[in-house]
């Protein structure tokens, strides 16, 4: 049964608390009747932009994230998803001409989105950037980064994967262009330390992905592990390896209940968990802080949501959050 989604009000707790309890900023000081919030104008409306493709699971998580931050903080929240770099442009223009009190965008490809996100800024609109182009994010005048180091977390998968004995790797790139994935493989490579392989597939064509990944098999019979960048390729992953290979694991970044399922069956070895719902959640709270308190997250540098692994030992507990949609 799926469990249903409630609010993670307790995610944040010291920062609910700022915005809400009485005894926040100025605490005593405060005059009767008055909070330290008074002096926010109007209600806040923030446009959230990222590059997935609409009714993605991953991109599903992080939209709940900042819906339900919006719910909670008296934020209105206008969610866009779309996985054309030119497209996803044109939206941030968008939300700059209607005058938005702040953004939050995704920028796996930050080159195309470097010009609208500058016409923000210096139309003096607050960003948050998210997920992907972490590099970029201070230099294009973001308030804050909120993700996860991609090179860091392959790196780190990697090394996983040659605990477990593995010594040949399948890295599956579902997405040209997006920069995130290629560091993620770069990291792998690093972490890994033996024979890795990019495999560049096309997510759109699920078919296509489980019948690329057992061609690869099936020309490298000595490949003993693949790594998918997104739970949709998991599972062609999972169903190339099946019949072909019994020794070969499958290892995946992000999570879905068809994941946590793979998991506990013994299909799937672990997932690299990038916490997306903080993504989307913690991005609102942070502007929400900007917009009333003028606080400002990070210091210049990304605040880290990942990268967290969910394996056989904790999926149990993950897989009823995965099913309500916030992991």
């Amino acid at each position: 049964m799926t469990a249903t989604r409630k609010p993670l009000t307790a995610l944040v707790p010291a920062l609910a608390l700022a915005l809400a309890a009485c005894t926040g900023p100025g605490g005593a000081d405060r005059p009767a009747g008055g909070t330290v919030l008074d002096r926010a104008t109007g209600d806040l409306r923030v446009a959230v932009i990222t590059h997935g493709t609409a009714g993605d699971a991953f991109w599903n998580v992080v939209k709940n994230g900042a819906t339900d931050a919006g719910g909670q903080l008296g934020v209105a929240v206008d969610y866009h998803s779309d996985g054309d770099p030119g497209r996803q442009s044109a939206l941030v223009d968008n939300a700059v001409s209607q005058g938005v009190g702040g953004i939050v965008v995704s920028m796996a490809n930050p080159d195309a989105l470097r010009t609208s996100v500058g016409r923000a800024v210096a139309a003096g609109i607050p960003v948050v950037t998210i997920n992907s182009g972490s590099e970029h994010s201070t230099a294009f005048g973001a308030l804050a980064h909120i993700g996860q180091e991609e090179g860091i977390a392959g790196e780190q998968a990697g090394a996983r994967l040659r605990a477990a004995g593995r010594t040949r790797l399948v890295c599956v790139v579902h997405e040209a262009g997006n920069v995130g994935l290629d560091q993620r493989c770069a990291g792998a490579r690093a972490g890994f330390g033996g024979s890795v392989v990019d495999l560049r597939v096309d997510i759109n064509n699920p078919t296509d992905v489980a019948a690329r990944i057992r061609g690869a098999l099936q020309a490298d019979p000595a490949v003993d592990a693949v790594l998918a960048l997104n739970p949709q390729v998991a599972v062609g992953a999972v169903s190339a390896v099946k019949g072909l290979s019994a020794g070969t694991a499958v290892a995946t970044f992000d999570l879905s209940p068809d994941v946590t399922d793979a998991i506990k069956a013994g299909d799937v070895l672990f997932a690299v968990d990038q916490q997306q719902y903080e993504q989307g959640y913690l991005a609102i709270v942070a502007l929400k802080l900007h917009h009333d308190n003028a606080n400002t997250v990070g210091g210049g540098r990304p605040v880290l949501t990942g990268p967290g692994f969910v394996d056989r030992s904790t999926v149990d507990r993950v897989a009823e959050y995965a099913a309500r949609g916030t992991r």
